[in-house]
């Protein structure tokens, strides 16, 4: 079974084809040129590296949110896209699920951290128990304070260490030392951040599971309101109505 990853629900871009659990090819870059510019060279790059054809995919696997709302909408677009024609399912995959599955095997408590603005935190923590993933708070938007002492307790509960990571480490990091009462851990670069193989990897266990989606049936998860959405809110606009 070939499964194609996607991710680019934050500042990285990335692309993965695995087949029967196995990693054929990944293209990630974290630099500064847009996901709009990146995403599609890559996902051709890994096709070409494998000499895989759009028509062999079987699924396609995306991480589905929270974070950037620009880079969310790029990545479901150009899933649906792809599985719309193909006809082939997409696999939805909570974003920092797919991070703490890059961990796999972990003795910490995971907690991904990605910049929510306004000192909030996507978020969630998870551990390994031998091979089986435990999602202990799932997905969601929390302030980091609030995030570290959920981690702590977790940590106390278990006996485990927490290992942070994310790209929202390069905002919060020093903020969760300050606030933190256990030794927090950080990951290092090549564990840090978003990668489609994990994406692909953790869309594989469940579309085992029965999770898949029709292309016209997925959405992205948000959490949270647009800054735009907001801000028409503060103003008391409706959506669509326009101040010029």
């Amino acid at each position: 079974m070939k499964i194609l990853g996607i991710e680019s629900a934050s500042t990285t871009a990335s692309a993965a084809l695995i087949e029967d659990g196995v990693l054929l090819s990944e293209c990630t870059s974290n630099y500064k040129k847009t996901h709009s510019e990146t995403l599609l060279p890559m996902i051709s790059e890994v096709l070409s590296m494998t000499e895989t054809e759009p028509k062999d995919l079987d699924a396609i696997a995306v991480s589905a949110g929270p974070g950037s709302f620009t880079g969310l909408r790029i990545g479901a677009a150009t899933a649906k896209g792809l599985a719309f024609s193909l006809n082939i399912p997409v696999i939805p995959v909570p974003t920092p699920d797919a991070m703490a599955y890059g961990n796999f095997g972990s003795a910490f408590i995971l907690c991904p951290v990605m910049d929510a603005r306004r000192d909030q935190i996507y978020t969630g923590l998870y551990e390994f128990d031998h091979e089986q993933f435990i999602v202990r708070q799932e997905a969601s938007a929390l302030s980091y304070e609030e995030q570290v002492r959920n981690a702590e307790a977790a940590a106390r509960e278990t006996g485990k260490r927490i290992l942070y990571l994310g790209d929202g480490l390069m905002v919060y990091e020093a903020k969760i030392r300050e606030v933190s009462s256990l030794e927090p851990c950080f990951a290092p670069a090549n564990v840090r951040f978003q990668r489609a193989a994990s994406v692909a990897a953790l869309g594989l266990k469940r579309f085992q599971e029965g999770v898949r989606e029709s292309a016209e049936s997925f959405l992205p998860v948000y959490l949270r309101k647009s800054q735009a959405e907001r801000e028409r809110e503060a103003m008391g606009l409706p959506l669509g109505e326009t101040t010029i």
